[in-house]
């Protein structure tokens, strides 16, 4: 299984990173929505974690334009953020993020909530792609 981290900030993209690796994911790694959205269709990945607050095209821009492509908006999505807002989190979910986390965070508490994500995505009939 594939994940790409979507970060702006490189220490967090290899904390990350090896969070995912040390848990025998395989890892891609974007720095902002558009780098992301270059990659993506060039590489194939099945979950992504990405940050809210990125330059050039934020989280919830990302969001938003990877579920309106048939293409992409079967790929859950665990936006990993500083923002405790609960406005933010209502607006992530609303656009199609399958989970929230609040940085800082822990390997388990990723690694829990990507299960999670997983559970429900399998429970739902989807999870062919995984």
């Amino acid at each position: 299984m594939k994940i790409m981290v979507v970060d702006d900030c490189p220490i967090t993209r290899k904390l990350l990173g090896h969070y995912l690796k040390t848990r025998g994911y395989a890892v891609a790694f974007a720095e902002n929505g558009l780098d992301a959205l270059e990659k993506l269709g060039k590489e194939t990945v099945n979950l992504i974690l990405t940050d809210l607050n990125m330059p050039y095209m934020d989280g919830m821009e990302f969001i938003k334009t990877l579920k309106s492509d048939p293409s992409w908006a079967h790929i859950p999505v665990l936006m990993v953020t500083t923002e405790k807002d609960d406005v933010e989190k209502s607006k992530a979910f609303m656009l199609g993020a399958s989970g929230y986390l609040v940085k800082p965070v822990t390997g388990d508490a990723i690694t829990q909530n990507i299960k999670t994500i997983l559970q429900e995505l399998f429970q739902k009939g989807g999870g062919q792609d995984v």
